[in-house]
């Protein structure tokens, strides 16, 4: 038996509602983030309405928002944006790491997709690159799978 062929597209579902969850270290780039992704949204038909922003102090707390948002069942995918950059000692492995594998386990609870817009990078100059630089915006990635995820768990049921 042929199996059948399935992938989301740019097509929100009707009503579907979208939440940010972003950190405000590092707001230079955390904004850009957030302007790229709300872009995103509004040039694939999501009304500006439809599209909350949470903000939170810094990367590890984005998880726990996320994780509420999910449980309270209003949005159809949420994205968490941030910046974590490399400095002197193991506490950037502990942020980023710990950031990308919570929101990997709120998605996998809760069955509500979460992009992962969190920057994990070396150098400042290497988010600035991500935030609307010349590696683009990760900020409108993010938005993109959302509006993909949603779009393809909405066609599955």
């Amino acid at each position: 038996m042929p199996m059948s062929y399935l992938e989301g597209d740019l097509r929100a579902p009707a009503g579907a509602r979208y939440a940010i969850v972003a950190s405000r270290w590092n707001p230079k780039i955390t904004d850009a983030l957030i302007a790229g992704a709300r872009k995103a949204f509004t040039d694939h038909g999501v009304a500006e309405d439809a599209v909350d922003v949470i903000r939170v102090p810094g990367a590890w707390e984005i998880p726990v928002v996320c994780a509420r948002l999910a449980a309270a069942g209003g949005h159809a995918a949420l994205l968490g944006l941030g910046c974590v950059v490399r400095g002197d000692t193991r506490h950037y492995e502990q942020v980023a790491d710990g950031c990308s594998d919570a929101l990997m386990r709120v998605a996998l609870d809760s069955r509500v997709p979460v992009a992962n817009g969190v920057l994990a990078v070396e150098a400042y100059v290497d988010a600035e690159k991500r935030a609307g630089g010349s590696h683009g915006n990760k900020g409108e990635e993010a938005a993109l799978v959302a509006i993909e995820m949603s779009n393809l768990l909405d066609t599955i049921g």
